[in-house]
């Protein structure tokens, strides 16, 4: 979009976001992405306690209460148009994982996504078909134009989430992420509208 002044404009419009609701997205297998629920807590608490997504994962959930505050900062979050996080989970099932985007900037056309599995979904390609139809979705129906994927180089399931989701890899960051063991470098992936996956 060119404004009257020649100088580009939003690449997607303000209100495209929080004017609707999040919807639900079919995954293969019987599963869906659809909005998080109050009644979700128990698999946050979860996801919380389990090693391998706090190691790759920067949050924090120890109660109930912070759950809830979580899930409500979900929804206010797709509200101001920052951030979109959905549940992965069966329909009328709990949450088995979690799929966002994250730094969501509609003026620039641009969001990173993020994703973590609970142990008992892992290893059957959920992370893939999720990153693949969250990114149809951030291309063709919201309107983005340049996604990322970054995960730390000592995170090689990630890296293959990144490669079958059709995210190129575009380079390493150095000392780019901090985790509880320190800095670690950071591969970044991208797609961008017209890419084929």
């Amino acid at each position: 979009m060119i404004s009257d002044n020649g100088i580009p404009g939003d690449v997607v419009p303000a209100g495209r976001m929080a004017g609707s609701e999040q919807p639900v997205l079919a995954l293969p297998g019987g599963l869906q992405l659809r909005p998080w629920h109050l009644d979700d807590a128990d698999s946050l608490l979860t996801a919380a306690e389990d090693p391998a997504i706090r190691r790759w994962n920067r949050f924090a959930v120890g109660s109930r209460e912070e759950a809830h505050a979580r899930i409500e900062r979900m929804h206010a979050r797709w509200r101001a148009e920052t951030f979109a996080v959905w549940a992965v989970a069966a329909p009328g099932g709990p949450a088995v994982g979690l799929c966002a985007w994250g730094d969501i900037d509609l003026h620039a056309g641009s969001a990173e996504i993020v994703y973590w599995l609970l142990p008992e979904a892992r290893g059957g390609g959920i992370a893939v078909e999720a990153t693949r139809r969250l990114s149809r979705w951030a291309l063709d129906d919201l309107g983005l134009h340049r996604l990322r994927l970054c995960h730390s180089v000592a995170n090689p399931a990630s890296c293959r989430v990144a490669e079958k989701a059709g995210y190129t890899y575009e380079g390493t960051q150095r000392s780019a992420l901090l985790h509880a063991d320190g800095w670690h470098d950071q591969h970044l992936h991208a797609r961008v509208a017209g890419d084929t996956a």
